[in-house]
Formats: structure tokens, C-alpha cells, sequence
């Protein structure tokens, strides 16, 4: 699928297939979110801009690379984004962060927005939008929409398992938008979950199932 890019390594499978069983508990799914979230978050620079800079060594004078990306700020979706933000900000300390709160109707299966507030200066920066879960796009693609219209045009999701529906959904109005995940499952059920996912990970990670 165009625009969607898939993290095919060892660690973060055995990571994921842990993270999806049923047995395993709230703090160590909490740990396992983080650790692939850190994983996640190395991948996406790949693509980050370099620019030349001189730098003095022990023993010499070099031309050398480092980040030339401006502002870096991270976007998750309250509130299992939340859960993404300790990896992400292991690797971007620097970064500011942005809210965004949207829920899931269950009836209608419609993202519900609740809360985000936007910085004055979101225009030329980078935004990462996280979130464990991309599985209608509904929520994704709100935000997506909300920092467009703040004038925000350098924007990247990252999830940690997506569904096919998803995906083809935000492609369909915002194809220029990379995704990155760490798998791809099968389908979304009459409820629209995941399947066969991980449950929900709002609940798995604040310890709020039923």
C-alpha cells in the first residue's frame, strides 16, 4: 500500500506478539508500548532532512551531518496515545507535545472530538501523530484535518498496528501522508476492532477493561 511503511524487524514482532496476548498485564503492556514506540520512533527520522556542518574532532577538522528537521512536535490521541509519548520523547527529548482528544462513538463508529489546543507557531514544523491503534482512520484523519487547518504541512502517523480499512481510508483524502506501523492485520469486526489486534489499548494501558 502506497505511503504506508511497515517496520519488518525481530525485536518489535516478538514485542508485538507479546503485547497482543490476552495473559499479559497492564504494566507490562505499558512497557511493551514504550519499547516499540522507541523502535517506531528511530524509523520514522530515517526520512528526517541532514544539512553539513563543520565540526572539530581530537585530531581534525571534518564536515559532518546532523538533524536539520526545525520544530518537532508530537501529536497523541487521547488517551492511548498517551502511552506512546515516553518512547517517542526517549528519542526527541526536545519535543513539544500536542493533544488531541478523540473518542469513538460506539454506535456510530464516528470519531467524537472532545479537546485539542494548538500552539500559535504549528506552521513549518513537524508534527508526529501517535496512536496504538489505527483502525477505522476516523480519529487519525481528524487530526490530520485539525493541523492542516493550523497550517501545519509536514505531517507523519505512527501506529502501532493499523488495519487495512484504516489505512485505505486516510490514503483515499490524505495520500501524501506516510503511515508508519509495526504490522498490518487482517480486518476490522462489526465492532470495529482489529482483529486480530491486541484488544483495546486504551483499557490495556490504563488498566480499564471490563
Amino acid at each position: 500500500m502506497n505511503n504506508t511503511f511497515i517496520i519488518d524487524n525481530p525485536m518489535i514482532t516478538d514485542r508485538l506478539t507479546v503485547l497482543r496476548m490476552k495473559s499479559t498485564g497492564t504494566r507490562k503492556f505499558r512497557e511493551i508500548v514504550k519499547e516499540i514506540s522507541t523502535f517506531l520512533a528511530y524509523e520514522v527520522a530515517r526520512e528526517f532532512p541532514m544539512r553539513d556542518v563543520e565540526i572539530e574532532t581530537p585530531l581534525c577538522k571534518t564536515m559532518q551531518k546532523r538533524l536539520d528537521v526545525g520544530e518537532i512536535s508530537i501529536v497523541p490521541i487521547l488517551r492511548a496515545g498517551v502511552g506512546m509519548i515516553e518512547g517517542f520523547t526517549t528519542v526527541y527529548p526536545d519535543v513539544r507535545i500536542i493533544n488531541v482528544g478523540v473518542e469513538r462513538d460506539h454506535v456510530t463508529h464516528k470519531p467524537v472530538a472532545y479537546y485539542h489546543k494548538m500552539p500559535k507557531n504549528i506552521k513549518g514544523g513537524k508534527c508526529i501523530i501517535i496512536d496504538p491503534m489505527l483502525a477505522t482512520g476516523g480519529s487519525i484523519e481528524y487530526t490530520i484535518q485539525l493541523l492542516k487547518d493550523d497550517g501545519c504541512d509536514d505531517i507523519v502517523v505512527v501506529s502501532i498496528l493499523a488495519a487495512p480499512e484504516g489505512l485505505t481510508a486516510i490514503h483515499a483524502i490524505h495520500p501524501e501522508i506516510p503511515i508508519y506501523c509495526a504490522a498490518v492485520d487482517d480486518h476490522l469486526n462489526e465492532k470495529k476492532y482489529i482483529v486480530p489486534g491486541l484488544g483495546d489499548a486504551g483499557d490495556r494501558i490504563f488498566g480499564t477493561e471490563e
